[in-house]
């Protein structure tokens, strides 16, 4: 052991590189479909390693290690985001003859670029380093830190942080309602890299103990909170609704011609009777852009909606809206979604706050078109971003606090008056990326969002996958993917939130300040032992 842990140290050059992006993809075995947890134990404690190569000198004044040690990070994030992102090319294959040209970008550009997060987490880690186990500590908290930035830094994409590979099932999950995503990020980090003191060595003792306390307190709260006293399930609604999930291929919903056919088609699964002993649905869903046309411009598809929709039964359905310019200007056109009752009238609609980069907008078109980059401007997009977020408001009384998309893996999009909600609409349409890990790994933060802020999601997907999930993160009911569907469930709307967002916030930096003080006491202790 010893002798593998000095090879790795002396590692250089491309080899060095070559080990830290494969550690990094190794990593992104943890992460859904596949949820192989005990690869981030291999990942981490190379990265321990190679990072223990990459120090400076013993008096702690150089800083000739800062520049490896990013580097190293940066290949390690790159590793992992490569191997946990690749699918996002599938998006450019649906018009392969216009955007093929953009795949690199998808496939490699923006790995390159999120990498730079896990080079700085290095980076900071090495501030604090030390030839302990408060190194551990130094890394968990440099990775807590840039797992928060990039939930906001450009817009945010904090699409596999690396607590989520700490987490594929509801016993594991339920930290998260301390400490939020960010939070797990960084005690796990610790935890995987427990092992790699076992061939070091010094503070072996401590930093395993400390790391084996951490991992029977995350799955102690999970058994505490999924079997422990469970709250009183009087007085809270039910709710009978079916998710329909089209299953509709993205090229043919991009065909002009296909529109009238895709509109019939929703309208058959919503008419379609409920299974023997069930109730009829009192909430139908359709996901998220679901109408193939512009609703308020195309009359006579209220009357096709009124005229399935049972008496007292509500659609929400996904849509894009338009609204009218001024003169000479172009209009606006926003994600939406709808809330339309049996007599075909709109009761409330809410807009898509969150855009996706280059999916829904192009960040810096201005730009791009004065330095002639038209190519870049042309990929899919067009919407503009709501100024608010709309509660839909039912006529029975339930409120449902609207998601669109990936809008549910961020979360500080949970804001001020979800609490009021009854449970979180999340519609999306992942038909874009086929069969791949990205619609599993969407659904997987979709029920961290349930967990965090203890309500539940009930989450409709084109191509799946489609659930019904309680605040637990428990998929009640769901859908495979990519067949077409109709879920029908009773849902129980039991909220169980017990901290507030910034509860979860103060936990947080705790949590990273702890470890910023137990890696400055153990790197003072190290300089004190060397002199």
């Amino acid at each position: 052991m010893v002798r593998l842990v000095g090879s790795v140290m002396l590692l250089w050059g491309w080899k060095r590189a070559v080990l830290a992006i494969v550690a990094g993809a190794v990593a992104a075995l943890a992460l859904p479909p596949v949820g192989f947890v005990a690869a981030l134990f291999v990942s981490f404690t190379l990265l321990i390693w190679l990072l223990d190569g990459a120090t400076g000198g013993p008096d702690g004044g150089s800083f000739s290690g800062f520049g490896t040690s990013f580097f190293i990070g940066w290949c390690f994030g790159f590793g992992y985001f490569v191997a946990g992102l690749w699918w996002l090319g599938g998006a450019l294959l649906v018009e392969a003859d216009e955007f093929a040209w953009a795949l690199p970008l998808a496939v490699l550009g923006l790995p390159a670029v999120l990498a730079l997060f896990y080079g700085l987490a290095a980076f900071l880690a090495k501030i604090l380093w030390s030839d302990g186990w408060g190194r551990l500590a130094a890394l968990a908290a440099g990775f807590g830190v840039v797992e928060w930035l990039r939930g906001f830094v450009a817009t945010g994409f904090p699409w596999n942080a690396i607590g989520y590979g700490a987490m594929p099932v509801p016993l594991m999950m339920q930290s998260a309602h301390l400490v939020g995503i960010y939070g797990v990020s960084a005690i796990a980090v610790f935890v995987f890299s427990a092992p790699a003191l076992i061939a070091t060595r010094r503070g072996m003792r401590t930093g395993l103990t400390l790391a084996a306390l951490l991992a029977c307190a995350h799955l102690g709260y999970g058994v505490y909170r999924l079997y422990g006293p469970q709250p009183s399930q009087e007085g809270v609604q039910k709710v009978t609704m079916r998710l329909v999930q089209p299953n509709l291929d993205q090229a043919e919903k991009m065909d002009n011609a296909a529109r009238d056919a895709i509109f019939e088609d929703l309208l058959r699964l919503t008419a379609l009777p409920p299974e023997e002993g069930m109730p009829t649905p009192e909430i139908v869903v359709w996901p998220e852009t679901s109408i193939p046309f512009i609703l308020t411009e195309n009359p006579d598809a209220f009357g096709r909606i009124a005229g399935v929709l049972q008496k007292g039964q509500i659609l929400i359905a996904g849509a894009v809206r338009s609204e009218d310019a001024a003169a000479g200007q172009a209009p606006r056109y926003y994600n939406s979604v709808y809330v339309i009752d049996d007599g075909g009238q709109i009761l409330g609609a809410s807009d898509k706050v969150h855009l996706t980069p280059f999916g829904e907008y192009v960040p810096f078109e201005s730009m791009l078109r004065r330095i002639g980059i038209e190519s870049l401007i042309s990929l899919p997009g067009g919407f503009s971003a709501a100024a608010n977020r709309t509660m839909l408001e039912l006529p029975s009384g339930l409120k449902f606090y609207p998601l669109i998309c990936y809008e549910v893996i961020f979360p500080q999009e949970m804001k001020a008056g979800w609490q009021h909600a009854n449970a979180v609409l999340n519609i999306t349409n992942d038909a874009w990326f086929g069969i791949t890990p990205g619609p599993y790994q969407h659904l997987q933060q979709a029920r961290l969002r349930a967990v965090e802020n203890g309500i539940p999601v009930i989450r409709d997907a084109n191509s799946g996958i489609s659930a019904f999930i309680d605040a637990y993160g428990r998929i009640k009911v769901g859908a495979p993917i990519s067949k077409k569907v109709i879920v029908d469930a009773t849902m129980s709307l039991l909220n169980v939130y017990e901290l507030s967002n910034f509860g979860r916030k103060r936990n947080f930096w705790l949590i990273v300040l702890s470890f910023i003080l137990l890696a400055a006491i153990s790197r003072k202790s190290f300089i004190k032992r060397i002199n």
